[in-house]
């Protein structure tokens, strides 16, 4: 299915579709994935280390990067396409992770902010 017409050269070896690689043209060259369709693998200029990707299509993403095609931040990171760290205090927040889209850290009781850094009005002693 990968052949190109004209046969093969003087060692055997097939002409392939740019999609194709191997000697009969029998796997997807870099950049594709899924024989024997071969479909480009579009990875995510930003989060993807490159253009490769696994026979399955899965891109190999950057550490602060996940998805097929490495276009989601990872979780402790926010802000798609900067995927910027989470940055939640430890003090006032319930875990280190936050809202994927605005950063916003999950806040203990009486405490607030984007990164659960100081306190609700009212209330006074943070981080105590």
């Amino acid at each position: 299915v990968g052949t190109l017409p004209g046969g093969c050269d003087s060692v055997g070896r097939c002409f392939c579709r740019p999609e194709f690689a191997g000697p009969r043209c029998e796997q997807c060259s870099p950049g594709h994935h899924s024989y024997p369709h071969c479909y480009a693998c579009s990875c995510d200029s930003r989060g993807a280390v490159d253009n490769n990707c696994s026979p399955a299509g899965q891109c190999r993403c950057h550490v602060n990067f996940v998805g097929h095609t490495c276009n989601q931040c990872a979780l402790g990171f926010y802000g798609y396409p900067s995927c910027t760290p989470c940055q939640c205090s430890r003090e006032g927040s319930l875990h280190s992770t936050c809202d994927q889209e605005t950063g916003q850290c999950s806040c203990r009781p009486r405490v607030t902010g984007l990164r659960c850094d100081s306190c609700v009005p009212g209330a006074y002693g943070f981080p105590h």
